[in-house]
C-alpha cells in the first residue's frame, strides 16, 4: 500500500477515536441553538462550498452527539484532511485543514501509450492539475491506467507505482512510474463440444488465435475481451447460418500463466440439431405487391435455416420500402421454432409507417463551392418523397466531384411531425485550385520545367480552367482548356481546348523525328442515364513532321516521300511534311464508381472513336476501349482489373495508320518494369547519308495496343488510420503494341502475337501530394527477351494520371 495513503488512513482513525473520547469536552453544554457559524482554515475552497456541505444551518439546535456525523460529512467531501468543531458562545466554529492541491503530474516509462491518452484517463478519474488531491485516488490511478490503457492491449504484466511529493503552500506533485511489460500472447484456443465442424474450420473464423507461419503482421494472438465476445457471436452466426438454431456457447474460460505472458482460451459449445424452414409468411401493411417483396426474401420453404438470409431479407424489404418514400419503415422477423419437427416458421411483419417527405436540404462545409453547384448533383428535391436509394446516389455523385473530399449525410426528423425530415449534408472540400512553378526530373522525360495553373472549381461554380506550360528534354507543350460541366441545365458539359506541342522523339528513346503540332478541340458530354454518358466533338489539328538529323527510320522516310513538301536533301528526299486534319470524335462511357479518385467499388468502361473527316490530308481513325473494374474484398482492401485496348488504321486514300499517331507501351501507365515507350517493334532505317542500316533499336510504336493489369489495393500497413491520399498496391501487368503489317518492322510479325506479350509484377505507391500526384513502382519482369529495355524502379512526380 502507498505510504502516503497508509498515513492518511491512520490519521483518520486517530481523529475518529479522539472525537469519540473527547467530544463531551468540545462544548460547555450538551446542546445549543446555533446563532452563527464561523469558518476557519479555508484557503482555496470558497466559504459557500463548505456551508453547502455542512449539515447544520444557523438557527438549528445542535446536539453534542451530532459532532461525529458532521465531521464525517465534511470528510466525505474529500476537500479536507482535518476537521474540528468548536463552540464560542452560541457560535459554531468549524476549523478545517484543506487537502493539498495537485501542482503537477509526471509519468515515465510509457512507450506504447501516448501522453495525451494518459491525461484523458487521469481526467476521467478526477486527477487533474489544480484540483484537490485525495490520497484515495492513488488506487484509482493504478486501476484506471491498467484497465483502460494496458489490459485492453494485452499487457497484463504492467506495473504502476505512484509517489507523492509534498510541496510548500499546501501543494503536492504526483509521479507515476510505469513498467509496461510485454504483451500476453494467445498460445492455444480450444473448442469443446463440436462434432459437425472440425476445429480448423471453426478456428479459421475467429479473430483470436495462434498465427500461422505466414501471418507476419497479425495481431490475432493479442487477447482482448471485446474480441472474445465478438468471436463468440461469430461462432453463433456460423452455426445458425447453417441451420443450427439452438447452438450456444455454454461457457468460456480464459487462463493466464503466472508470468502473465501466455493465455489459453477454452470455449464450450452445444451444437444442437439442424433445422429447416417450414414456411415464410408476410403480414402487415405491405404497401407493395406481395410477389415483389417475396423476391427480396432469399430463404424459402424447405431450405436449411440461415439467420444471415433471414436478416438479409428483412433489410432488403426495409430498403425497398424506403425507396418508395417509407423511410422509417420497420420490418420485424418473428421465428417460431418447432423442436419436435426441427422446423422454423418465419413471419415478416411490415409496419411501413407514414410516407416521408423532404422539408429542407441543408449544406455545411462548402466555404468555396456555391450551393447550387452541390444541389444540381442531388437526386432528391425539397418537398419530394424521401427515397433512400436516391439519397445514397446523391451522396456518391457529390463525393465524385474533384473538389469534394468527403461527404456525410444525416436524416433529421422535423420535431412535431411524423412525415417530414431535413437532409443535412456536410462536405469537406479539397483544394480546388493550384498554381505551380518549378523544375524536376522524370525518368522518362529528363529534366522538366513546369508552369501551370489549374482551377477545378472556378469561383465556386464547378467549372474547370487549366493552363499549362511544360518544357523538357523532349520538347515543350503549351495548353489551355476550359470545361463547364453544366453548360445546360440538364447536365450537358462543354470543353474547349487549345494546344501547341514541339517534340523531339529521339529524346524519348523512340524513332527519330521532330514533330510540331497545334490544335483546337470542342466537345460536349451528354448524359444518357444516371451512369451512361455520350461524348461528341470536333477539332482541327496541324502537324509538321521534320526529318531527324541523325539515324532516320525507314517509315519516316517513306512518309516524307509520300507527303513531303518544301526542302529536300542531297538525295532529293523531302525533309518535312505538313498535315492538316479535321477531326470528329464520338465516345460512350458507363461509370458506376463510388469515386473518381481512388475508387473502391464500381466500374468504368469507355469506348472512343477518333476519326479524321474526308477532305483531311490523311484519312484515318482510332478506336480505344478502356475499363476499370473495382471489386471490394473488405472495408479497406480492393481488387482492380484494368484493360486498355486500342486500334488504328487508315481508310479511303490513306493506306497506313500515320506513324506519329501510333500507340506505345512500357512504363508507369502501361507495363511497369519496362522502360517508357520501349515495347513493340523496332525500326530499320538509314544513316544521315541515306545508307540502310540494321535495326536502330528505337521503338516505332504500333497500330494495335493491348494492355491489362490486376492490382490488389490495400492501406499502408502499421498505420492505425492511413490517410485517404495514399494508396499502396501489388500488381501484375501484361501488354505490348503490334503493327498490322510487318513491312516496317525488324524481326516482328504483323498483327497481334500472344507470344510477344510482356508481363511484370511488383508493388506500387501513389500519393496525392500538394505538388501533384507522386507515383512510385518497383517491378520484376517475367518474360523479357534480349533487346528489351527494363527498368525495375520507376517514378513520376507531379504528372497527372
Amino acid at each position: 500500500m502507498n505510504l502516503y495513503l497508509f498515513g492518511e488512513i491512520v490519521r483518520r482513525l486517530l481523529l475518529l477515536l479522539f472525537i469519540l473520547i473527547f467530544q463531551h469536552n468540545l462544548y460547555a453544554g450538551s446542546s445549543f441553538v446555533v446563532d452563527d457559524i464561523r469558518l476557519e482554515g479555508l484557503e482555496r475552497i470558497p466559504d459557500g462550498t463548505l456551508l453547502n456541505y455542512l449539515p447544520v444551518k444557523v438557527g438549528d439546535p445542535f446536539e453534542t452527539s451530532q459532532s461525529t456525523y458532521v465531521i464525517q460529512e465534511l470528510y466525505n467531501t474529500g476537500f479536507f484532511k482535518d476537521v474540528k468543531l468548536l463552540k464560542d458562545g452560541n457560535t459554531l466554529v468549524v476549523k478545517v485543514l484543506e487537502r493539498p492541491a495537485i501542482s503537477g503530474i509526471t509519468w515515465s516509462g510509457n512507450s506504447d501509450i501516448e501522453d495525451e491518452q494518459l491525461e484523458e484517463i487521469l481526467t476521467d478519474i478526477g486527477i487533474v492539475k489544480g484540483r484537490v488531491f485525495n490520497p484515495s485516488a492513488l488506487d484509482k490511478i493504478e486501476q484506471g491506467l491498467k484497465q483502460q490503457a494496458y489490459f485492453s492491449r494485452g499487457k497484463y504484466a504492467v506495473r504502476i507505482t505512484t509517489s507523492v511529493k509534498e510541496l510548500e503552500r499546501n501543494r503536492v506533485d504526483i509521479d507515476i512510474e510505469i513498467s509496461e511489460g510485454v504483451i500476453a500472447k494467445i498460445k492455444q484456443v480450444n473448442i469443446v463440444g463440436n462434432s459437425v465442424f472440425d476445429d480448423d474450420t471453426l478456428l479459421s473464423e475467429l479473430q483470436l488465435g495462434v498465427p500461422g507461419t505466414w501471418d507476419w503482421f497479425t495481431s490475432m494472438d493479442e487477447y482482448a475481451k471485446p474480441k472474445l465476445a465478438a468471436d463468440e457471436e461469430t461462432l453463433k452466426s456460423y452455426y445458425q447460418d447453417r441451420g443450427y438454431v439452438r447452438f450456444a456457447v455454454d461457457s468460456t474460460q480464459v487462463t493466464i500463466t503466472p508470468d502473465k505472458k501466455d493465455i489459453y482460451i477454452t470455449m464450450n459449445v452445444t451444437e444442437g440439431d439442424k433445422y429447416k424452414v417450414k414456411e415464410v409468411k408476410l403480414a402487415g401493411d405491405l404497401k407493395l405487391p406481395e410477389e415483389e417483396l417475396r423476391k427480396l426474401i432469399f430463404i424459402e420453404k424447405g431450405d436449411v435455416f440461415s439467420r444471415d438470409k433471414m436478416v438479409q431479407g428483412k433489410d432488403l424489404v426495409t430498403r425497398r420500402l424506403g425507396n418508395e418514400g417509407f423511410s422509417f419503415a420497420k420490418v420485424k422477423v418473428m421465428p417460431v421454432i418447432d423442436d419436435e419437427t426441427l422446423e422454423v416458421e418465419l413471419s415478416y411483419f411490415v409496419n411501413p409507417g407514414k410516407k416521408v417527405y423532404v422539408r429542407r436540404i441543408n449544406f455545411t462545409g462548402n466555404y468555396k463551392t456555391n450551393d447550387e453547384v452541390l444541389r444540381r448533383e442531388l437526386r432528391l428535391m425539397e418537398g419530394g418523397e424521401l427515397s433512400n436509394s436516391k439519397l445514397e446516389r446523391s451522396k456518391i455523385r457529390l463525393q465524385r466531384l474533384a473538389y469534394i473530399e468527403e461527404v456525410n449525410v444525416d436524416k433529421d426528423p422535423v420535431p412535431g411531425t411524423e412525415d417530414l425530415v431535413d437532409i443535412n449534408i456536410s462536405v469537406t472540400e479539397r483544394l480546388s485550385g493550384s498554381f505551380n512553378i518549378g523544375a524536376g526530373f522524370s525518368q522518362s522525360q529528363g529534366f522538366v520545367f513546369n508552369l501551370g495553373m489549374t482551377l477545378d472549381n472556378l469561383n465556386g461554380t464547378g467549372e474547370k480552367l487549366a493552363l499549362t506550360l511544360n518544357r523538357e528534354a523532349a520538347g515543350q507543350t503549351y495548353s489551355v482548356s476550359f470545361t463547364d460541366p453544366y453548360h445546360t441545365i440538364d447536365g450537358i458539359s462543354r470543353t474547349l481546348a487549345l494546344s501547341y506541342r514541339e517534340r523531339d522523339t529521339a529524346e524519348q528513346d523512340i524513332v527519330n523525328y521532330l514533330e510540331n503540332n497545334y490544335g483546337l478541340n470542342l466537345s460536349y458530354g451528354i448524359p444518357l442515364s444516371e451512369f451512361d454518358r455520350l461524348r461528341l466533338g470536333v477539332g482541327y489539328e496541324h502537324t509538321d513532321i521534320i526529318r531527324g538529323t541523325t539515324t532516320v527510320s525507314q517509315d519516316v522516310l517513306d512518309f516524307l516521300t509520300e507527303n513531303g513538301e518544301g526542302q529536300v536533301d542531297v538525295n532529293g528526299d523531302f525533309l518535312e511534311a505538313g498535315i492538316d486534319a479535321f477531326t470528329m470524335l464520338a465516345g460512350y462511357t458507363h461509370d458506376t464508381r463510388n469515386r473518381t479518385v481512388f475508387a473502391t467499388s464500381g466500374n468504368s468502361q469507355s469506348i472512343l472513336l477518333d476519326i479524321t473527316t474526308p477532305g483531311s490530308d490523311l484519312e484515318y481513325y482510332k478506336v480505344t476501349y478502356r475499363n476499370k473494374f473495382y471489386f471490394p474484398i473488405s472495408g479497406n482492401v480492393t481488387t482492380l482489373i484494368r484493360t486498355d485496348v486500342a486500334y488504328g488504321d487508315g481508310y479511303r486514300n490513306t493506306e497506313l495508320y500515320p506513324f506519329y499517331e501510333r500507340f506505345f507501351a512500357g512504363g508507369l501507365r502501361t507495363v511497369r518494369g519496362y522502360d517508357s515507350n520501349s515495347l513493340g517493334p523496332q525500326s530499320t532505317g538509314t544513316d544521315e547519308n541515306g545508307d540502310p542500316i540494321a535495326s536502330t533499336g528505337d521503338p516505332i510504336g504500333g497500330d494495335i495496343r493491348t494492355v491489362a493489369s490486376a492490382e490488389l489495393i490495400f492501406p499502408v500497413p502499421f498505420m492505425e488510420k492511413p490517410p485517404g491520399s495514399v494508396r499502396l498496391s501489388v500488381f501484375y501487368d501484361i501488354g505490348n503494341v503490334f503493327l498490322k503489317d510487318d513491312v516496317l518492322a525488324n524481326d516482328f510479325k504483323g498483327g497481334f502475337q500472344a507470344d510477344e506479350l510482356r508481363s511484370s509484377y511488383g508493388v506500387s505507391f501513389v500519393w496525392l501530394a500538394p505538388i501533384g500526384p507522386l507515383r512510385f513502382s518497383y517491378a520484376e519482369t517475367i518474360n523479357n527477351v534480349p533487346g528489351d529495355q527494363t527498368q525495375a524502379f520507376q517514378f513520376s512526380i507531379g504528372s497527372f494520371f
